[in-house]
């Protein structure tokens, strides 16, 4: 995720050792590092086109990708973050790779989620945490639990349909706003992410109240955080069965 200071020393040697790395990174600096460490580094990024559908192009990164590898090449996908985290492609051409009898793996990376986490000082065993793409929210009917950390992705494209928009606008984000204030107060403290990039980047973090949510500027790169809207609610005839479980237990042991 940050440059230099998230790559495994496996992941270097897969990178080192490849004979064409192909490159889907956040920012042009990291793929002029990458360069350095590799003769033949091919960026993905020229792919992209406002209006052109993100599948389209992430399929054409798996044919890309499976050129070199039908040719009998060695090759090395590098992807910002977790390769496996919001990443279609990388999942994909491992999918076609395998169905087509090359071996094929995924390195585990250091994720934007692990860098929020860090970042915020939050611990997603306290009080749990779900993770759901914004979109989803707003195309399928999900269950949110508010007594838990809410994390929402890409709520910069909320809404989109195309698939081929790199934004999408204030009154998009206001019908994610209106969803959610079935499940919080309008005034519940959001936190607007993004993780550091670069090792002279710090973290950026933007609390703003979720009324404000639809207003506030977003890039697709940053992420939003609702904390617990309320306490855990206890769940008191559970309680009291394993206290019986326990009693019972307690028996069995005396005798």
């Amino acid at each position: 995720m940050t440059l230099g200071s998230h790559l495994t020393p496996l992941a270097r040697s897969h990178i080192e050792q490849a004979d064409v790395v192909f490159a889907g990174l956040s920012d042009g600096i990291v793929e002029k590092w990458l360069e350095r460490m590799h003769p033949d580094v091919r960026s993905l990024q020229p792919y992209y086109r406002e209006g052109k559908s993100r599948l389209k192009t992430y399929r054409e990164w798996v044919e890309l990708m499976m050129v070199e590898v039908r040719a009998g090449k060695r090759v090395c996908g590098v992807f910002y973050g977790h390769p496996g985290i919001f990443a279609w492609s990388p999942h994909k051409v491992i999918e076609v790779a395998r169905a087509e009898g090359f071996e094929a793996h995924m390195e585990p990376g250091v994720s934007a989620e692990d860098c929020l986490y860090a970042d915020l000082g939050i611990d997603p065993g306290r009080f749990g945490c779900q993770h759901f793409e914004a979109s989803q929210l707003l195309f399928y009917e999900r269950r949110i639990d508010p007594t838990g950390y809410l994390v929402l992705w890409q709520v910069a494209l909320v809404g989109d349909r195309s698939l081929g928009r790199f934004a999408t606008g204030p009154a998009y984000r206001q019908l994610l706003v209106d969803l959610l204030v079935k499940d919080y107060p309008p005034e519940h403290e959001v936190i607007i992410y993004r993780a550091a990039t670069l090792p002279i980047e710090r973290p950026r973090a933007r609390r703003v109240a979720l009324r404000d949510l639809a207003l506030s500027p977003l890039t697709a790169e940053e992420t939003v955080v609702l904390p617990p809207a309320m306490p855990l609610k206890p769940n008191v005839a559970m309680q009291a069965y394993l206290e019986k479980l326990d009693a019972l237990e307690r028996v069995e042991k005396i005798a």
